[in-house]
């Protein structure tokens, strides 16, 4: 069996503009420590073990307890997750899941009382791209050796 395609490698230009709108979008406005949830919980659902392993590794430096990275799967029972971040994280599951949980109204009302407009679309921005890097990253089998990754 031959190794699967490097992607930058293959398609450096769609990857670096790809990159670039990652970042954009993580510095659009929206607090450090919440992006780290929503790319936690979305990594979480998709099963990517390369980004669990960075974004858990993200969100300690962005001031996260590992309490409140432990209980992430089971975020709608933990107490310890703000209306803010409740909101942000039923929207990842819901899009993340789009296929069989689409987008309710209950789910977008919680979200447009915590989030305005501008928000709203910088969430759903940052929902897209990480599940398009999970997508990457376990469709092409990369991992981030810098981050303590055994392959």
């Amino acid at each position: 069996m031959t190794g699967r395609t490097n992607p930058y490698a293959a398609a450096p230009d769609l990857l670096k503009a790809w990159l670039d709108f990652s970042t954009l979008v993580a510095q659009s406005g929206l607090e450090d420590s919440l992006l780290e949830l929503v790319k936690l919980r979305a990594s979480q659902i998709n099963a990517c073990a390369n980004c669990l392993n960075m974004h858990s590794y993200e969100a300690r430096r962005a001031g996260e307890s590992e309490q409140r990275i432990a209980l992430l799967p089971a975020w709608e029972e933990a107490p310890c997750y703000t209306p803010r971040e409740r909101a942000a994280l039923a929207w990842v599951d819901h899009l993340t899941r789009i296929a069989e949980k689409r987008a309710p109204g209950p789910v977008y009302d919680a979200l447009a009382a915590e989030f305005s407009k501008e928000e709203q679309v910088q969430l759903t921005l940052a929902i897209i791209v990480i599940n398009g890097w999970n997508r990457l990253a376990i469709g092409f089998d990369l991992f981030m050796p810098e981050l303590g990754w055994k392959a």
